[in-house]
């Protein structure tokens, strides 16, 4: 085998176990595969021919999967220049939008629980456990934006 075709299977390996990864937690598993395969690729974009072939499926089974990813704001489509072909990219720090955009959905996740707190009283069954996830959601709140800026400050001097 050549280098570049032992270079393919390696980088195809890695997208089928990082893929089983991503389908343990919870994602669907075509656009867990389009998503590793972007992250891989040298540019982190390429086209929906592109991912099919990779992939070895469908372009059928590509638009259902981008459309996932795109809803998730995993993924941007763009327009190549001069053509009506998009593109798919991944930006290199999605998983810290991911991380800003989830901190920000648990501040009212935690807003809407201190509602139902409220609604129930502190001391029922159910107020115990909506303190606990207030308090929680109220201790990720303050600690997760400094983590985030130390995050930051260590990826800038890279």
């Amino acid at each position: 085998m050549s280098e570049a075709t032992d270079s393919e299977l390696a980088a195809s390996q890695f997208v089928e176990r990082f893929s089983s990864v991503l389908v343990d937690s919870g994602w669907p598993r075509m656009p867990a595969r389009v998503f590793v395969t972007l992250v891989i690729s040298e540019s982190a974009q390429l086209t929906a021919a592109e991912l099919a072939e990779r992939l070895r499926v469908s372009p059928a089974a590509i638009s259902g999967a981008v459309r996932f990813l795109l809803q998730l704001d995993l993924v941007s489509r763009d327009r190549e220049p001069g053509s009506r072909r998009d593109v798919f990219r991944v930006e290199d720090d999605v998983w810290f939008r991911v991380v800003e955009r989830r901190v920000h959905a648990m501040t009212r996740w935690g807003e809407h629980l201190s509602t139902g707190l409220r609604a129930v009283g502190p001391d029922s069954p159910a107020g115990r456990r909506l303190s606990e996830m207030v308090g929680l959601f109220d201790f990720l709140h303050a600690e997760v934006p400094d983590l985030m800026r130390r995050w930051k400050d260590r990826n800038a001097g890279r």
